[in-house]
């Protein structure tokens, strides 16, 4: 005889009794499950459901299984859901395979998929099946993503892999909520504060443990969290796999960008004492910019003039590493930012520059031609040293051997003549906020220096890269004093 498939499924009723003879489940055959008079017991077993579910023509049958229920009524309620859910497919039959996938993987004891949700994916056009955890969701996310700088693809690949996998990862994309976004901050503070502390520590084996470990600061976490908002956005509005983004409600501390200080005399005597920077970001008197070209021009004249244009002209060490032979014209004084070298990782990697703002054209006064023509001659000599061996990269600033330059080698390179020199410390980057000061303290209107550093907007040159050079300003010190009467007596 053929049993009958029931395409609306059915209610069942079974226990976990065992046959005494054999020891195996009884199921739906116990005799407890039913009174004398033929009705359900009231209390023994447990109610359940099953489905038939479409397959592909390839598939073997299959059915979803659902038990555990206290009563009838409740799974019922569930068979009619599940039933609705297959509904949406109205009659598409590849789309109810994928809505038959969904509901056949969803884990025992958890709930099935909202119907609405599911129905504004399809109506979206987006597959039915969604991925099980937050984990997979951004993995998948990661992988579809298109048209991002190799950079900005590595920041979203490390932020997913070291944080947002480990502390989320296996928790359900659907079940995620703000809490759970929360605690993950709160975790990851409390290890960036055990970090700071064992980097703080006077035992030399505490800080061997974090050697080389920066801590995450605020501006670090703020892109951790901008990298889970644009996931989750896409999440609801791509994807249509949630209904709203957890993560819009977190907050988190504010990122200032830190602000620039100079080396004031008191401030170096500080810092000899203490070996303590009194801020990120410092800014050299002209007087110690000065003793740096000194330094590097008599220790290091292969790399003297590409910090010399950095110095005065704000470059990036991207863009001076960058700078393309055809794009700096001495006779005429100027040259074109148009393209950089970053590094993605520590792989060197060639693109545009960042904004319209940043492609741009730059004035050269004398000073600055006269230390490129320098560099030019030298190396044409370099050039008749290597002979045919001289790599043609169309670049302005290569090595000796014409071979581009590594930027982080620049900036090894620069820390190494600044531990040498006896200055106080700066980074690399904060010559750009030296250019800036000597500039505008020259000078230059807000705007000329803007275009300069290539900003896009005139407040973030106002509001970063500005900074009073005190002993250029003292003559001004007065002004105001000057101004209110006094009693000579």
């Amino acid at each position: 005889m053929t049993r009958v498939r029931n395409p609306e499924g059915a209610i069942t009723k079974r226990c976990t009794c065992t046959d005494p003879d054999t020891g195996k489940r009884l199921g739906v055959r116990c005799p407890k499950l039913r009174r004398p008079g033929g009705g359900w017991h009231p209390t023994h077993g447990m109610w359940g459901y099953q489905l038939e579910l479409p397959v592909r023509p390839t598939q073997a049958r299959r059915q979803l299984r659902r038990s555990g229920f206290d009563n009838r009524d409740t799974a019922s309620a569930e068979l009619r859901h599940a039933r609705a859910l297959l509904d949406l497919a109205d009659g598409d039959h590849d789309l109810a395979v994928e809505v038959a996938d969904l509901l056949h993987a969803c884990p025992p004891g958890t709930p099935l998929p909202d119907r609405d949700t599911l129905a504004a994916r399809i109506r979206a056009g987006v597959p039915a099946t969604v991925a099980t955890t937050t984990g997979e969701y951004l993995t998948t996310w990661l992988q579809g993503r298109r048209g991002l700088a190799e950079k900005t693809i590595r920041g979203y690949s490390d932020h997913i892999r070291l944080y947002l996998i480990p502390h989320l990862g296996k928790i359900p994309l659907q079940s995620l909520r703000i809490g759970h976004i929360e605690a993950m901050f709160t975790a990851i503070g409390k290890q960036q504060d055990a970090i700071r502390a064992a980097r703080a520590s006077t035992d030399p084996a505490v800080r061997a443990t974090v050697k080389g470990v920066r801590p995450m600061e605020a501006s670090s976490t703020q892109r951790l969290y901008a990298t889970l908002r644009k996931a989750l956005n896409d999440a609801v509005v791509r994807a249509k796999l949630i209904p709203a983004n957890p993560a819009l409600g977190v907050e988190l501390p504010t990122a200032k960008r830190p602000k620039a200080r100079v080396w004031t005399a008191k401030a170096v005597q500080h810092w000899q004492v203490t070996g303590k920077r009194p801020s990120p970001v410092m800014v050299w008197t002209p007087a110690h910019a000065g003793r740096f070209l000194d330094h590097t021009e008599r220790h290091d004249i292969v790399l003297y003039a590409m910090y010399l244009l950095i110095l005065h002209r704000g470059l990036r060490r991207g863009e001076a590493c960058g700078l393309r032979e055809h794009d700096v014209d001495l006779d005429s004084g100027h040259l074109t930012i148009v393209e950089q070298i970053t590094t993605v990782g520590y792989t060197p990697i060639t693109r545009p520059v960042k904004s319209d703002a940043g492609d741009r054209t730059i004035p050269l006064g004398p000073k600055t031609t006269s230390a490129l023509r320098d560099y030019l001659k030298m190396r044409r000599r370099w050039k008749t040293v290597n002979g045919d061996q001289w790599p043609d990269t169309g670049l302005f600033f290569v090595r000796p051997d014409g071979q581009p330059w590594h930027p982080q080698t620049i900036s090894d390179r620069f820390d190494y003549l600044i531990a040498k020199s006896g200055l106080p410390p700066v980074r690399l980057h904060d010559l750009r906020h030296c250019a800036a000061s000597y500039l505008r303290h020259g000078g230059a209107d807000m705007k000329e220096v803007q275009e300069t550093l290539g900003h896009s907007t005139l407040g973030l040159t106002s509001d970063t890269y500005t900074s009073v050079i005190l002993d250029l300003e003292r003559g001004n010190a007065d002004a105001a004093a000057d101004l209110i009467p006094r009693d000579a007596a």
